[in-house]
């Protein structure tokens, strides 16, 4: 689950796409900077830019003193708690929440994937590092880190789920490459799981909550 914070969006007449700092336009030619600083950049043709799009802001680093912190596995109570204050806070579907931990890490802190993602919602080590989040495997972290970046992808992809999805799996580069879910079996069955849960759990019996599993 790479993260993404640059501030443009460039996409060009090929198809191709990039994300930059900032771009400053130099007689025909167009600078695209990778970061704040002048030294760093890709000088393209003008012309070849079809548009450019400013992105959200980059997910600020969750709270160190974030409730939930025991690296012990999550009990049926504090579960629907984390969830209802992320979900409170960021705006999100807690049944959408629930769906992606589910699909990521079926509940266990200490899950870690292949590429070497950790916790309930698999955070890549570097998007830990970018949103604060200290430890991986403390549910509250956790869950306030996920759910910060999912929150940035949907309003980078302007609530379309699936993009945002797609996304949180494969990356956003992935995504703005191939215009949506890309072409990925991981990716493509990751997002059909969490949408099956999310459907499933919304067209349950009310008495559904999102401590069952």
């Amino acid at each position: 689950m790479p993260s993404a914070h640059a501030m443009e969006h460039i996409t060009l007449s090929n198809g191709f796409s990039y994300d930059c700092a900032h771009h400053e336009t130099v007689g025909d030619r167009t600078r695209l900077y990778t970061s704040s600083g002048d030294a760093n950049y890709q000088e393209i043709s003008t012309v070849q830019i079809t548009a450019i799009e400013a992105l959200p802001d980059p997910p600020k680093p969750v709270a160190k003193d974030v409730p939930g912190t025991a690296t012990s596995a999550p009990t049926e109570q504090s579960i629907p708690e984390l969830l209802a204050r992320a979900s409170e806070e960021h705006h999100i579907d807690a049944a959408l929440l629930f769906s992606v931990i589910k699909a990521e890490s079926n509940f266990h802190t200490n899950a870690t994937s292949r590429a070497g993602a950790r916790g309930l919602m698999q955070l890549m080590p570097g998007t830990a590092r970018d949103l604060g989040v200290t430890d991986v495997t403390s549910a509250g972290q956790n869950i306030a880190g996920g759910t910060t970046y999912l929150d940035y992808l949907l309003t980078r992809y302007k609530d379309d789920v699936v993009k945002a999805l797609a996304a949180y799996n494969a990356g956003p580069e992935a995504v703005d490459r191939y215009h949506g879910v890309p072409p990925y079996r991981e990716t493509r069955a990751y997002v059909n799981r969490v949408i099956t849960e999310f459907n499933r759990r919304k067209s349950a019996p009310a008495a559904m909550t999102v401590a069952s599993r």
